[in-house]
């Protein structure tokens, strides 16, 4: 039987495309042996798992991805979707290597292939935080050695989203990325964090200061705003590893609205 909870399945065009393009640059796609990635927990629809195939090929074009919901419902409505798509009969291209399977925490894959990628998005959030630990630990136990779980939560829109970036040792970063047009202040990102992070939002918890900090850094960078919101989220993200956080990338990232930091940085006291 498939380990999980169904959830509520909300599944919107276009809403994983920050952390999408994310995973497009990680080397443990880019690299894998075995480019397999697995959607885990797409919804209602399959178009999650259509985008991320159409975005991931452009780094990898032999890229496969494979679908996995624990409602066996959700995966007829998918398994017909794709044959649409195979029959022309969609916007996206015909030949994506795309499938989908019935499957939860357990991560079923065709011959026990170890994924290079496991994206489990809006998922852990309807679950209680005490669960978050043993999802990890069952999610990790099924990539690749060098693998790559992004784990997180985003906006019905997905303006904005955050993620975190766990190896098969555990969370290695954390990552936000916002719709930096018309943006008042970064801990907006508070609504969405990953349900690890999100009831740590208070004073004495890293992930607080962090979220201080950056819109302390949003606040004095305001004179930037004449330049674009772009070029003052570089700002921030310039203060933020000037003041000693862990910020990782660079412009080519930052200007995206998109900051990384380590995961220590951020972790639950």
């Amino acid at each position: 039987m498939p380990v999980g909870t169904v959830t509520r399945g909300t599944t919107n065009t276009n809403r994983l495309r920050r952390v999408d393009r994310w995973i497009a640059v990680q080397p443990q796609l880019r690299r894998a042996s075995d480019p397999l990635v697995v959607d885990l927990g797409y919804g209602a629809s399959g178009v999650t798992a259509f985008e991320l195939a159409t975005r991931l090929r452009r780094a990898r074009p032999d890229v496969e991805v494979l679908g996995l919901e624990i409602d066996p419902a959700r995966v007829r409505t998918a398994t017909a979707q794709l044959e649409a798509l195979r029959a022309g009969r969609s916007a996206f291209p015909p030949d994506l290597d795309v499938s989908f399977a019935l499957g939860g925490f357990e991560v079923p894959t065709p011959e026990g292939r170890r994924p290079a990628v496991i994206r489990a998005f809006n998922v852990l959030r309807q679950y209680d935080e005490a669960e978050v630990a043993a999802a990890w630990g069952r999610l990790t136990s099924r990539i690749a050695p060098d693998g790559l779980v992004v784990e997180g939560t985003c906006d019905e829109l997905g303006r904005v989203a955050s993620w975190v970036g766990l190896g098969a040792s555990g969370p290695a970063t954390f990552t936000l990325s916002l719709r930096l047009t018309a943006l008042e202040q970064p801990s907006i990102v508070a609504e969405r964090l990953p349900k690890a992070l999100i009831h740590r939002n208070v004073p004495g918890e890293r992930v607080h200061e962090l979220l201080t900090a950056l819109d302390r850094a949003w606040r004095v960078h305001a004179p930037w705003s004449v330049h674009g919101p772009s070029q003052r989220f570089i700002r921030v993200a310039r203060t933020l590893r000037d003041e000693g956080w862990p910020v990782r990338d660079g412009v080519r990232r930052w200007r995206l609205g998109e900051l990384t930091v380590d995961w220590d940085a951020v972790a639950p006291r």
